[in-house]
């Protein structure tokens, strides 16, 4: 990577924010959630009317808990996409990725799956941890987009299920990237406005990491 990446405490990574909605949801810590920019309509469309699909398919539509943005990457796609899709090297540029590994092998595919980790800070009602999320490839096209389903689980955390959708369109000045995820579970769901708040809190942070490495391998 060529360009530094700024610093960024645990705490402000997306699982920090986490704990603290899902510690909350429990009735156990009181906290403000950050505002959500939440998807909305039946097709969850996005910002410019377009539904966050790969091949199709889409997020939970029966989730409680979901959110949806995009940004504007000086990069093709074929940058953007290869720099998302090289599960493995996340921890390069995202902070709050300690570990992420292949658990197949060759080119990532429907039915790869990959393992990666991140910290989560102590809170008053929940300790320490490390959480494990375990995601499969459901859809994918070269270039386009890619859609992953999969359980999260620390001491203390659990998400049931998370689906995540991401797209990648050429338009003039580089690459429109949207994403939409969705999260099922009781713990997720005992606050649906803080588990929102926490999860769109994330989001926006992966699209400005994502962005970063990606216009610095094309010199923006």
């Amino acid at each position: 990577m060529s360009a530094p990446r700024p610093h960024r405490s645990p705490s402000g990574t997306r699982l920090a924010a986490l704990a603290l909605s899902l510690a909350a949801a429990a009735g156990t810590l009181a906290v403000t959630a950050a505002p959500a920019r939440a998807a909305s309509g039946p097709a969850h469309a996005g910002h410019h009317g377009e539904a966050v699909e790969c091949r199709g398919q889409g997020t939970d539509p029966d989730a409680l808990v979901r959110y949806g943005t995009e940004i504007l990457i000086e990069a093709p796609p074929s940058t953007v996409f290869k720099a998302q899709t090289d599960v493995e090297q996340w921890p390069s540029w995202q902070d709050a990725v300690l570990t992420s590994e292949r658990l197949d092998r060759g080119p990532l595919r429907t039915g790869s799956a990959f393992r990666w980790t991140t910290p989560v800070p102590a809170t008053p009602a929940t300790p320490a941890t490390t959480l494990t999320v375990t995601s499969t490839v459901q859809q994918i096209q070269r270039d386009h987009c890619i859609r992953w389903t999969g359980p999260a689980t620390g001491e203390g955390i659990h998400i049931d299920e998370g689906t995540h959708v991401w797209t990648f369109t050429k338009v003039k000045g580089g690459t429109l990237v949207r994403t939409e995820e969705t999260w099922t579970g009781d713990q997720a769901e005992a606050d649906v406005d803080l588990s929102t708040g926490a999860l769109g809190e994330g989001l926006e942070i992966w699209l400005q990491d994502l962005k970063t490495a990606a216009e610095a391998r094309t010199g923006c």
